[in-house]
């Protein structure tokens, strides 16, 4: 048993509210069952006034999305000097933006696809680079937004300029790369497993994918050669510690094997807040060590600090 007092905080406010408060009552369930006293937060703008009535031993978060994802929420824990889990302000608001990730990556010799930021409304009726590319948000997650051009398209997608449109301006438009979709964990300086995700009734890993119930199928190991499964580990924990990350983070990766074993490998992007709910990928790889979710969730809390 712990005497510590763990705010779980889930809910917030980005689009991925409901996957936060999935993730957020698992985790809250979990760390009730090894032991810890547990508040559970519902996220809103008065957060901070709300938790310095509180006074947490522990911020858990489990929000994910704006505003959780990206320095923000962690700068109010650091100003309230609450210690938390995940990454810290500069590596939060570092990993969310998808460009300067990208650019951080390369620069530590991970490699990354070709792409191009720029203003939605730029993009016009003119390819921005030569099709087949992936135009995605620069500041959203679990594939909100995502939009993926074809060869045979004559011109960028319309929802592009809608008024519909709700993902921000800013976009980075992507070589596309073929192949299997990867991804791995890193868990302070542990790296986890490597994690094939073939999505199930989908043309790629979008929101369905990743959060109902047999929306993708994970294999874990990947059954690829040891050589690639090694050089993702090795650049999984590169990026977490180029980037800065904490606690735990998980690289997503494309691998195009249909030419030669070797093949083709790009770094997608990190994800500093990935998914704790029952069909999560992170939990799972935790759990081919060995590791149960309490168990996991514990560590979690036991590594929070500030200054992250």
């Amino acid at each position: 048993m712990s005497d510590k007092h763990v705010a779980v905080l889930m809910g917030g406010l980005s689009s991925e509210r409901p996957v936060s408060l999935s993730s957020g009552n698992a985790c809250a369930e979990a760390l009730e069952g090894v032991g810890y006293r547990v508040t559970r937060v519902d996220v809103d703008r008065n957060v901070g006034q709300v938790l310095s009535e509180l006074r947490p031993d522990v911020a858990f978060n489990a929000l994910h999305g704006p505003f959780g994802e990206d320095g923000t929420i962690q700068g109010v824990l650091e100003y309230l000097q609450i210690p938390y889990t995940h990454s810290g302000v500069l590596a939060s608001a570092l990993a969310m933006d998808k460009g300067q990730a990208k650019i951080v990556a390369a620069n530590a010799g991970i490699p990354v696809a070709e792409a191009r930021v720029l203003s939605r409304f730029d993009i016009g009726n003119e390819h921005p680079i030569a099709p087949p590319y992936v135009v995605k948000p620069v500041r959203e997650g679990s594939s909100f937004g995502v939009v993926i051009v074809r060869e045979d398209m004559a011109h960028p997608p319309q929802s592009l300029t809608s008024s519909e449109w709700r993902y921000g301006d800013r976009v980075m438009v992507e070589h596309y790369v073929a192949g299997r979709e990867l991804t791995c964990g890193v868990m302070g300086d542990t790296v986890l497993g490597v994690t094939e995700i073939v999505p199930q009734g989908h043309s790629f890993y979008d929101y369905d994918s990743k959060y109902v119930a047999g929306g993708s199928r994970h294999v874990l190991p990947a059954e690829i050669s040891p050589k690639i499964y090694q050089k993702i580990q090795s650049l999984a924990l590169k990026a977490h510690q180029a980037i800065g990350c904490r606690g735990v983070s998980r690289s997503d990766f494309r691998y195009d094997d249909r030419f030669s074993e070797d093949g083709e490998l790009i770094w997608l992007e990190i994800n500093t807040q990935p998914g704790m709910t029952p069909t999560s990928l992170v939990p799972e790889m935790a759990a081919h060590i060995g590791l149960g979710f309490g168990e996991f969730v514990r560590w979690m809390v036991e590594d929070a600090s500030c200054l992250r």
